[in-house]
């Protein structure tokens, strides 16, 4: 349990740097005298690596000793962090992007793999849930607070104490991680065979259009907020932060029911989602109700990533962690995806309407659901 609490840690380490930028944008193209949307592109370039290059280089290292690993990640995390803090301008700062997000894909697809490798029988999902509370701790508390601290010490000491927090990390993962290594060592060939598999490629597909319903409403919650709820702008911000608390809930609800029915969770936690998008939209600026809606809609988004990884880590059980990393990068392309058709939406049916557009995307992962079969 303690080595799943600290690879947790590490999450929220990880996860904090891949989103913290994008509240640092303005300040970042002031000091390097950058347009703000060249400097946007830093998060593109970010999910666009993790998305080609994680596959890859999680299979090439699935058979590394994971101590080793996830100290070495948390290295190159301290590093990075620390030359962001350091660039002179874009292009070392993009250098310093390019990075963590070729390690990171590789953290999520073996963390994920040995918590539940290293977890007792039947406590799999639970592992692998405690590991995403990273996730959740990420979004409640490290770039909230991470943007504060910008505005306390500038952008440059937000990335400075993110470098000695991966530096921290690394040292107590050397120190108290037991040795763990993949059960049986596979060749790249071999872990691309999982590529044949009809009902992997599947589940693999499943998690992009989940992860689409999820990302179509959730990119523009703020802005709903604030022109749909009427919530103050100063406030926003406080909302954003009460969604990702109650999302905690959802992270466990997820790792709990996942490791038995991955695919029937998925659904049910669907129609979740849709029913929480639907109602946040339709009762706007309705109060408690309102609220209420909007604490359905936070639980099941959270509760979706612990039971996306789980289910198509176990599509794959002959190679879980590239299976894990291939999630990651659907959820990539998912997360992409839906924030290209959330803008079309906003465009075409204003934000009032954002949450019917990915309830509808979520409803048809349900019925995505019922066509799936496993394998006899």
């Amino acid at each position: 349990m303690f080595t799943s609490i600290l690879l947790a840690v590490a999450a929220f380490v990880i996860v904090t740097t891949e989103f913290l930028i994008v509240g640092l944008l303005p300040a970042l193209a002031r000091d390097l005298h950058l347009a703000v949307a060249t400097t946007g592109q830093l998060v593109t370039l970010f999910a666009v690596v993790v998305m080609l290059c994680g596959p890859f280089l999680t299979a090439w290292l699935a058979n590394v000793e994971r101590k080793r690993l996830f100290v070495a990640i948390l290295l190159v995390f301290a590093a990075s962090n620390a030359l962001a803090a350091l660039a002179p301008n874009g292009w070392v700062l993009a250098l310093a992007r390019l990075l963590p997000a070729l390690a990171l894909p590789v953290f999520w697809g073996t963390a994920s793999e040995t918590a539940a490798q290293i977890a007792a029988p039947g406590q799999d999902g639970r592992a692998v849930s405690r590991v995403y509370l990273g996730i959740s701790g990420a979004m409640l508390f490290g770039i909230p607070l991470g943007t504060l601290a910008s505005d306390a010490i500038g952008w440059r000491g937000a990335f400075g104490l993110l470098a000695v927090l991966s530096l921290l990390i690394a040292v107590l993962l050397a120190a108290y991680m037991p040795s763990v290594r993949a059960h049986h060592p596979v060749r790249m060939a071999d872990q691309a065979r999982i590529l044949k598999s009809r009902f992997f490629l599947a589940n693999v597909a499943l998690s992009v259009l989940v992860f689409t319903a999820m990302f179509t409403g959730y990119t523009y919650l703020a802005e709903m907020l604030e022109k749909s709820a009427g919530v103050p702008p100063a406030l926003v911000g406080w909302w954003l932060m009460g969604f990702g608390a109650v999302g905690l809930l959802g992270n466990w609800l997820g790792g709990l029911w996942a490791g038995q029915r991955p695919l029937a969770t998925t659904a049910a936690f669907c129609l979740v989602l849709a029913a929480g998008m639907a109602a946040s939209m339709a009762l706007a600026g309705r109060g408690a109700w309102f609220v209420l809606a909007l604490a359905v809609w936070g639980i099941a988004n959270t509760a979706l990533y612990p039971v996306c990884q789980i289910r198509v880590m176990q599509a794959a059980t002959q190679a879980q962690a590239l299976a894990g990393t291939m999630n990651v990068s659907a959820a990539n392309g998912g997360i992409a995806l839906g924030a290209l058709i959330g803008g079309i939406s906003i465009s075409a049916l204003g934000v009032a309407n954002i949450g019917y557009v990915s309830g509808v995307m979520a409803l048809l992962a349900v019925l995505v659901v019922a066509l799936i079969r496993r394998p006899a």
